[in-house]
């Protein structure tokens, strides 16, 4: 009789410790997000000040990390009061729902917000937008650039790309336009990806003034230096970075993920079951589906695919064939594609030649897990055999002088009666080999 009481049991302490995985991860993230007003990485060049300025060093592309770095970052100089705050900004880019996030932050700021932008750094792509939302812009007018900032979807319809541009134009203008700087300009920019050097920024009033560092950029504002708080990427920040910097990586973490687990159930071990959780969450959280999906177009299809591919990778468990575990690695694929060409984003490309060779590596790892599988089905469906029987398929050696068409074997050092499957066959040796074909009472046949 089948214990399945104690299958469910099994399966339901399996999922339990899924979702006691999901809490482990999720509450530690979430718990850090709320609180990463405090989680500030300080530099002071005197001691404590009443004239104190925030410098936000912007070193990266504009995604999850940066933003919740950008917005900690304004918080901590709220809640100190500083004099001002200074992007020191060297950026190339990046997704516009979290430049959007940023520039909301810069909006909501009641202490002047500045832009620096030193010798050898840009205010590329979605960085020029953040730029153009601050108070003054100071670049270097030695080896700077700002923009373009022509946003894209890649992969979307010529419509789908216009409406975008005219939306990020309008955008780019309303922002120049309330600080005072050129809207023709700025109109070249957005809508025609034109970029300029630090000098033509200033020459065209696309910056506000020429600072070739930061102290020179301290005076210019009329600002102290008297405590500087220096402000970075903490260590979940850069997480959420490296998660972000990559949707393919993302995806890929989530088949994984789902594979682990599935492989779990072929040869339970909980730390699979855990792995596969960690892995799914990070996917997840870079593909900052938990966050929510605003600001994404097209989302739908991809996490329908991954729903899919879950399925059909699950099904894998029935079947053990091997077939409907790569066919969810290829579907999951297709979604982690469709996934990174949905997602709005002001340069650089997100899907170029190294996302291509992931992917590619991705089918093949898939392939080999599906004929890992299909090894391990295979073996879990082979019924075990007893007895007599457990004999047929066996080596024997012939034992009596000579086997034709009858004789004896030894089989494992037991000696048997034996008789040709073939009466008519040359008689075989003693020390022959065969090999037993079937079981009649106490006589083996072999052949």
């Amino acid at each position: 009789m089948k214990n399945r009481g104690g299958k469910r049991l099994h399966l339901g302490r399996r999922l339990a410790i899924f979702l006691a995985a999901l809490f482990l991860i999720i509450a530690p993230l979430y718990s850090s997000i709320a609180q990463n007003h405090f989680d500030v990485f300080i530099s002071s060049s005197a001691g404590a000040s009443k004239n104190q300025v925030v410098v936000i060093q912007l070193y990266e592309e504009i995604d999850q990390g940066s933003a919740s770095m950008m917005t900690r970052g304004i918080q901590e100089a709220t809640a100190i009061n500083a004099q001002a705050i200074i992007i020191d900004m060297n950026t190339p880019g990046g997704l516009v729902s979290d430049m959007l996030t940023i520039i909301s932050s810069i909006n909501s700021s009641k202490i002047p917000v500045y832009t620096f932008v030193a010798t050898g750094a840009s205010a590329a792509s979605a960085g020029s937008y953040i730029a153009m939302a601050t108070d003054k812009i100071y670049m270097s007018n030695t080896d700077t650039v700002i923009g373009p900032s022509t946003p894209y979807v890649v992969g979307g319809t010529t419509s789908e790309q216009q409406h975008i541009q005219n939306y990020y134009t309008a955008y780019m203008v309303a922002l120049a336009t309330a600080h005072g700087r050129n809207v023709t300009a700025v109109t070249e920019m957005a809508a025609n990806n034109k970029a300029f050097t630090g000098a033509q920024a200033i020459q065209y009033h696309v910056a506000d003034g020429t600072s070739g560092s930061l102290t020179q950029t301290l005076s210019l504002i009329n600002a102290s230096a008297d405590s500087i708080v220096t402000i970075s990427e903490n260590p979940s920040e850069q997480t959420l970075t490296f998660l972000s910097a990559n949707p393919t990586l993302d995806g890929i973490l989530i088949i994984i993920g789902i594979i682990a687990i599935v492989l779990d159930f072929l040869h339970p071990t909980i730390l699979l079951t855990i792995g596969g959780a960690v892995l799914i969450v990070l996917g997840l959280i870079g593909e900052e589906v938990i966050q929510g999906p605003n600001g994404y177009q097209g989302i739908f299809l991809p996490i329908t695919l991954y729903i899919l591919a879950a399925v059909l990778v699950v099904f894998e468990i029935k079947t053990g064939h091997g077939f409907m575990l790569f066919a969810g690695v290829v579907v999951g694929a297709i979604g982690t594609v469709l996934f990174a060409y949905q997602v709005p984003y002001v340069s650089p490309n997100p899907f170029g030649g190294i996302e291509i060779i992931e992917i590619g590596l991705l089918i093949v790892v898939g392939a080999i897990l599906g004929l890992y599988a299909r090894y391990i089905g295979t073996a879990l469906r082979k019924k075990p055999v007893t007895g007599q029987e457990s004999l047929v398929g066996s080596k024997a050696t012939v034992h009596s002088e000579t086997l034709g068409p009858e004789g004896e074997v030894s089989v494992d050092g037991v000696i048997w009666h034996a008789r040709l499957a073939n009466p008519n066959a040359s008689p075989l040796k003693k020390g022959d080999g065969v090999i037993v074909t079937k079981v009649e009472g106490l006589t083996l046949v072999v052949g």
